[in-house]
């Protein structure tokens, strides 16, 4: 919890200068963002070693899987803005967390071992997010994403191009939000 207060204290002061997040989702830090990226964590399966977060912004919700999957999990955040991923660096660096914060275009991103766990929230449209996540991972990979009220439209598109086991699971943040957990994932077109 105290990683958590602290990691809120940073995302204010780094707030009033750099805009990470919008001035009013402040207001419920901790709902909205917080336990909305948390939510993820009891899906995150045992076995796992290794997590990416694409798209990480100020952090949610790869930052805070690190926070409460720490030790377990190595996390690799992919956050394109300079800003942002000095501001992702300077969280994990106070908190003394072990994170590898990547400052590329997820589709500029260097080959690397496949992930077993892709997370993303506020990224892009399925389709899109999908295409951007394959490249990181392998049969056995367990995708995680959180999307909003429009999640049925964006399931029905990826399905023209994509095979893939979806389980979708009530947010515990939004009534209209859900979890999306992709597994056996295949480009199909």
């Amino acid at each position: 919890m105290a990683r958590l207060k602290a990691y809120v204290g940073l995302l204010k002061d780094w707030n009033a200068r750099h805009n990470l997040v919008s001035k009013a989702s402040l207001d419920e830090v901790w709902q909205r963002h917080l336990l909305d990226s948390a939510q993820l964590a009891p899906l995150v399966p045992a076995a796992a070693k290794t997590l990416a977060d694409l798209g990480s912004g100020a952090g949610f919700p790869g930052l805070v899987l690190a926070v409460l999957l720490q030790g377990r999990v190595k996390v690799t955040l992919f956050e394109a803005t300079r800003k942002k991923a000095e501001f992702l660096r300077t969280v994990t660096e106070r908190l003394g967390l072990t994170v590898h914060v990547s400052n590329k275009r997820i589709e500029k991103a260097p080959a690397r071992a496949p992930f077993d766990v892709i997370t993303a929230r506020a990224c892009a449209p399925l389709p899109k997010l999908l295409e951007y996540a394959q490249h990181f991972a392998a049969p056995h990979t367990v995708y995680l994403f959180l999307k909003g009220q429009n999640v049925g439209a964006e399931l029905t598109e990826a399905r023209k191009s994509w095979r893939m086991n979806v389980r979708q699971h009530p947010s515990v943040t939004h009534p209209f939000g859900a979890i999306l957990e992709v597994r056996e994932l295949r480009y199909v077109r």
